[in-house]
């Protein structure tokens, strides 16, 4: 459970109708199946101890008593798991009879939640035979110990303060205000669902639905654990469609029309971190009875997909929906920027590289937008002392094929002029030698723009911004700057999508050697014609880093954490020594160069990170990252 991570299961064994006995013996194989998987928290279906379809055989007492004994036998069994469990039975109270969730951990029942909505429509008949839940806690006598019994109970781990757990009932999900909201305003972080949901066509979409949007909408896990095998099919057929989410993603789903275990694993102090960040998720204290309980802590072996690429979605129709909209965003930013400033004209300077070759297009797409002509931008391409052939020939092709005014500045003699100036020795290839020749263009750029009554459009994108791999005053400064929140690994994607959809063969494939080239400054002579200056060789691999930012910024996770994750990740790809070298490394310049972040340019925010000063990151730029790099060199 370190870090937070909670291995949770839902278990649907294959059942009897009313055999409690054979029932108790099925569900204690599940749930020692599931606590060999590492299995922490475990829920089984809704009325599994008897079946859900015993229909009037609820009214029989000896059905009753036999469901309690069988409690009582499955949490003898249990003694030794070290788990939390959920398991469903008909519980008589006070001359009525519920239909509750029995609390289990380590022998002890723990506590009772009763079902709330009880479903009498259609093919359902509850209220014939139980009775609505109680809000307020009872006391319950099981086996001469008394036991809480109400939904206003929430399980607590001592062991891990972020795991608070809440149970409903089946339909209790399905009405317009299911308990699960009252349970995660009062400290819920892990919700629970004993289900018996019967399978109609379509259903399952909607069930699934349902359990995402849950889980979602209240910041939260969800495992809903449905009935399957093993219930009466007289009249209709219950599914074990078992599902287990996490904040809007399905973690992990269960085949329908069977019987087994699911596991994975739930990540509670992600959840607790997205509630403090999200001022409007208010908490509530509607006089909930936490019961506490202790789980050992270890080691949780992860099994859920660990995302390499968080910024880039994984299936393919969802990536160009992705890139379109991303696109529309930052033209449509630009597009406003234009009409309001009255420009004449936009200025960008083309390198030949990613990131300029993106800005081009958006620009060219917000022309589009206004029914400006492509001759009003002016594309200004800059050798210098590092420019190859490679990129400058793309360059120009790319310009001429947009149909953007082409412009053509040598910076070599300017910047040499420059370094005569300032007494800079043009033989010494130092931070004055590169950063000269990028205040320069920018220079140059700025310049143009004021001549033709236009604006210089930016071209650094959100991942050399959270390194300050920018030169201040140069190419970190612009008038609008459109990819100033698309991280370099989404960069390569949309400019992919737009070779694949322009639907011009040399426009498509000048796009194509530009994602080929490698990604540099060009700031120092090339060696052989080819270039010499790699960024990813200096700073790091640029899918490592926006794996750092995304969890270091967005989920604001602990460095040891997302180093345990880029581990998961990129397994196979590099190796531990690597992966902290470069988060070492991401976390000295992420502190280091916040000045820089401090006077960005506008830009539009097309994603969940951004670092604008005005927006998502209000940051000193004077703070300390000791205590993180600490934590990293506890490591290694």
């Amino acid at each position: 459970m370190r870090d937070g991570f909670v291995k949770v299961a839902a278990v649907t064994p294959k059942i009897r109708v009313a055999d409690t006995t054979y029932n108790a013996g099925v569900i204690v194989e599940g749930i020692r199946e599931a606590a060999a998987a590492g299995a922490k928290v475990i829920v089984l279906p809704e009325l599994v101890i008897t079946g859900y379809t015993c229909s009037d055989l609820f009214l029989q007492e000896y059905l009753l008593e036999q469901a309690k004994q069988a409690l009582g036998t499955i949490a003898e069994e249990t003694a030794e798991v070290d788990a939390i469990l959920f398991v469903g039975l008909p519980l008589a109270y006070n001359g009525k009879l519920y239909n509750v969730a029995a609390v289990l951990c380590r022998g002890e029942v723990l506590g009772f939640v009763p079902k709330t909505y009880l479903p009498n429509y259609n093919e359902f008949y509850e209220a014939r035979h139980f009775a609505r839940g109680m809000a307020d806690p009872v006391e319950v006598d099981f086996e001469g110990e008394c036991v809480p019994m109400g939904t206003r109970l929430l399980f607590a781990c001592t062991s891990l303060p972020e795991l608070k757990i809440g149970a409903e009932l089946c339909e209790d999900l399905w009405t317009p205000e299911p308990p699960s909201i009252r349970h995660a305003r009062n400290g819920a972080t892990l919700l629970v669902n004993l289900s018996a949901s019967d399978e109609t066509t379509g259903k399952d979409i909607y069930r699934r639905e349902l359990v995402n949007g849950q889980s979602a909408r209240l910041l939260c896990g969800y495992i809903y654990a449905s009935a399957g095998d093993g219930e009466s099919t007289q009249d209709v057929v219950y599914s074990g469609h078992n599902v287990i989410a996490e904040n809007g993603h399905i973690l992990k789903e269960s085949e329908r029309f069977g019987s087994g275990v699911i596991c994975t694993e739930i990540d509670v102090k992600r959840i607790e971190a997205e509630r403090r960040r999200m001022t409007t998720f208010e908490m509530a204290e509607d006089g909930y009875v936490e019961v506490r309980f202790s789980l050992e802590t270890e080691e949780t072996a992860l099994t859920r997909f660990i995302d390499p690429m968080p910024f880039v979605p994984g299936n393919e129709a969802d990536r160009i929906r992705r890139c379109d909209e991303i696109l529309a965003i930052q033209a449509a930013g630009l597009k406003k920027r234009l009409e309001h400033t009255h420009c004449k004209t936009a200025v960008v300077g083309i390198s030949g590289g990613l990131d300029s070759t993106l800005a081009l297009l958006v620009t060219v797409r917000a022309f589009d937008l206004l029914g400006m002509p492509h001759e009003r931008i002016k594309a200004v391409t800059m050798p210098g002392f590092g420019t190859t052939d490679r990129t400058y020939d793309n360059a120009v092709t790319l310009i001429r094929c947009l149909g953007a005014d082409f412009t053509e500045v040598d910076i070599k003699e300017a910047v040499n002029v420059h370094f005569r100036d300032i007494g800079q020795n043009p033989a010494v290839h130092d931070v004055t030698y590169e950063n000269g020749q990028a205040r320069e263009r920018t220079q140059i750029l700025m310049d143009i723009a004021n001549k033709e009554g236009g604006m210089v459009i930016g071209t650094g994108d959100l991942s050399e911004l959270a390194l300050g791999w920018a030169t201040y005053n140069g190419d970190h400064m612009s008038m609008y700057a459109v990819n100033a929140s698309v991280p370099k690994t989404l960069v390569r994607h949309l400019v992919r999508y737009y070779a694949d959809t322009c639907g011009d063969e040399k426009l498509g494939a000048v796009l194509t050697d530009v994602l080929d080239t490698p990604v540099s400054p060009e700031l120092l002579p090339p060696e052989d014609g080819k270039i010499s200056q790699k960024t990813e060789d200096l700073v790091g691999p640029y899918e490592l880093h926006d794996f750092y930012l995304y969890h270091m910024l967005r989920l604001g996770f602990a460095p040891k954490k997302v180093y345990r994750l880029a581990k998961a990740a990129f397994d196979g790809v590099y190796d531990d020594e690597t992966i902290l070298k470069w988060l070492k490394t991401f976390y000295r310049r992420f502190f280091a160069q916040q000045f820089k972040r401090s006077c960005l340019p506008d830009g539009p925010k097309v994603g969940s990170v951004a670092v604008s000063p005005r927006g998502d990151l209000r940051m000193p730029s004077d703070a300390c990252a000791a205590v993180w790099l600490q934590q990293l060199e506890e490591i290694g």
